[in-house]
């Protein structure tokens, strides 16, 4: 009897225990799976952060590298707009055709003077002569005042727009040589021995002819007009020259500063020769020991640039 009644014991135990692994087994199972979906929702989470976060550097290190470039760049992209630009005006420009602004030049024409031009008095002194010649013989004034020149001289180019004060008005130095010669006269000068008797001589006076001319050096500015035409008119306010005359005056001085100023034009006939005209006036002020050599000259003359 005992030992059947624990091998019911046993039974019933067992079946009890096995009815709560039934019940309890879908719990179990349910709790396992739920962990693991949860695990793997965390797997897939971490993943997507470190993908995130590597996404987040890429990005840092791009904006980083925009930023380091950009300038370059910029300066760059301005650079090719302003040759754009400049290639476009340049085109947009008409062509002109290059000119020698320098010139080398041979004029010659007409002058006339104010003022008669005296002549000089010999120093010798005749007393065997009479009272006509005292003091030596006086060589009468020229009356005709009319004269002739031919001269030279050379435009440097300083500026093309008068300093930016004008566009395509040309500033040029001109530095020049000119000879002037108003006329011949006679007597002037001392030529030969006049016998006396017992071998003495005197000698004779005023039996040389004189030509009465003046050379002149000056140096100009020159401001010249319609820079790349081939027509170009051209003033010169104010010059200094410096004149020598002969005759010397009465005082035998040849030397006297004085002033020029002048107009013209010239036109371009066939590539750098070029052919003109002028009008200029020398003032001195004063005269040189009596002698006026203030003189107006108009005439022409041939150009070559270079």
């Amino acid at each position: 009897m005992t030992f059947k009644k624990n091998n019911i014991c046993l039974g019933v135990a067992l079946a009890t225990i096995t009815v709560a692994g039934a019940l309890v087994s879908p719990h179990a199972l349910a709790a396992s799976s739920a962990e693991r979906t949860a695990q793997a929702a965390n797997r897939k989470a971490e993943m997507l952060e470190a993908q995130l976060q590597a996404m987040q550097s890429e990005i840092a290190a791009l904006r980083a590298q925009v930023n380091n470039v950009t300038p370059a760049t910029a300066v760059d992209s301005q650079k090719v707009q302003e040759l754009d630009a400049w290639m476009t005006s340049v085109k947009s420009e008409p062509v002109k055709a290059k000119t020698k602004d320098n010139m080398v030049f041979f004029r010659g024409g007409y002058a006339h003077f104010d003022n008669v031009r005296g002549g000089t008095l010999d120093p010798t002194s005749n007393p065997l002569l009479g009272p006509s010649n005292p003091n030596g013989q006086l060589v009468g004034s020229i009356t005709d005042r009319d004269a002739w020149y031919f001269g030279a001289g050379f435009d440097f180019s300083l500026d093309d727009n008068l300093w930016g004060l004008m566009d395509d008005t040309e500033v040029l130095a001109e530095l020049g040589v000119n000879y002037t010669e108003l006329a011949t006269i006679q007597p002037n000068g001392i030529s030969f021995n006049v016998p006396l008797g017992g071998g003495a001589t005197l000698p004779a006076v005023n039996t040389e002819s004189a030509t009465i001319n003046m050379a002149t050096v000056s140096a100009s500015p020159k401001i010249k007009f319609l820079k790349n035409s081939a027509f170009r008119p051209w003033l010169i306010p104010v010059g200094f020259e410096l004149n020598v005359i002969s005759p010397p005056s009465d005082a035998i001085t040849v030397l006297t500063p004085g002033m020029v100023f002048g107009a013209g034009a010239d036109y371009k006939v066939w590539k750098n020769l070029y052919i003109g005209a002028d009008v200029r006036y020398h003032y001195a002020p004063g005269d040189v020991d009596g002698i006026r050599i203030n003189a107006l000259n108009a005439g022409g003359y041939v150009g070559i640039g270079f």
